[in-house]
């Protein structure tokens, strides 16, 4: 009888089901390797492709990054054209694995000088699309469902809960959206310009009310003319700005000169690109941003 009882159960976790391998993806951005966790939840296994720290602008997959993503079933990317290279990547990668530019079907901020306080030229400027989609709360709202699609459609199986997942952070960003303008709100609306090295704040300017004052457009070059700056220096004059806010991964040298001639007050460092150690998440950033913005213009 206890040989018997042994056997039964040994035997009873045979029967019991199999608990399936989450799917594997990959991401381009560390903004969005944190959202396709949120949405995906315990069914996914994000691999981070570009970590925290790293300058999006400038990256390029080595052989090994392209070897690991070959081992997916999706590769996440921002889209909008901020990584060049992903044409290249795409057909490296082959069909095996589906590659899902989130930010194809975010509506984008199409740099506009009726919108924007421009140093640089605004017929250079103009029409230029900033790439910098994951800056607004309601894009990411709509991101957070563009994921829970894709996922759904490569698993279906597990399409509800990509579905709730979606749902949920998508509430998430709209708490935070909400806490964001409740913090903005202290600052008058005539202080709402908001200068920066260059173009990476159109959505959060235009969530928020802000002008945008891109001091290099879109460029993050840091070398400027003499003539260059004396036009900055008016810019900042004429608009009556406040402060200046240097970024995370941006030479500061042109800003530097700015306050250093205006006797501007230069605000707290701006997370630009969503890649800081220290924030890196779409909750963590916009919370650090706003916190600065606040403090330096209320």
């Amino acid at each position: 009888m206890k040989r018997l009882s042994l056997l039964f159960a040994l035997l009873i976790p045979l029967h019991q089901p199999l608990q399936a391998e989450p799917m594997k993806v990959a991401s381009l951005h560390p903004l969005i390797s944190d959202l396709v966790q949120k949405v995906g939840g315990a069914h996914v296994q994000v691999l981070s492709i570009i970590k925290p720290g790293a300058d999006i602008h400038h990256f390029e997959p080595s052989g090994k990054d392209i070897a690991a993503m070959k081992n997916t079933r999706m590769l996440f990317a921002s889209g909008k054209h901020l990584e060049s290279y992903l044409g290249k990547l795409s057909d490296s990668l082959g069909a095996s694995v589906k590659v899902i530019e989130v930010g194809r079907l975010v509506p984008s901020v199409v740099l506009n000088p009726d919108q924007a306080i421009f140093v640089c030229c605004p017929a250079h400027a103009k029409n230029g699309i900033d790439p910098h989609w994951w800056h607004s709360a309601d894009s990411m709202k709509r991101a957070a469902r563009i994921v829970a699609d894709a996922l759904s459609e490569v698993d279906p199986a597990n399409e509800s809960a990509y579905e709730a997942g979606g749902k949920a952070a998508a509430a998430e960003f709209e708490s935070l959206k909400k806490w964001a303008q409740q913090q903005i709100s202290a600052i008058p609306r005539e202080n709402r310009k908001l200068v920066t090295a260059h173009a990476a704040f159109g959505y959060f300017c235009k969530e928020y009310g802000f002008k945008s004052v891109p001091i290099l457009g879109l460029s993050r070059e840091s070398e400027t003319s003499p003539q260059y700056l004396a036009t900055a220096i008016q810019v900042i004059r004429e608009n009556k700005i406040r402060a200046v806010f240097p970024e995370d991964q941006a030479n500061p040298k042109v800003l530097t000169e700015i306050v250093r001639d205006t006797g501007v007050k230069i605000g707290g460092e701006l997370v630009a690109d969503g890649t800081s150690p220290q924030a890196h998440t779409f909750e963590a950033m916009l919370r650090h941003n706003v916190s600065a913005i606040v403090e330096a213009l209320k």
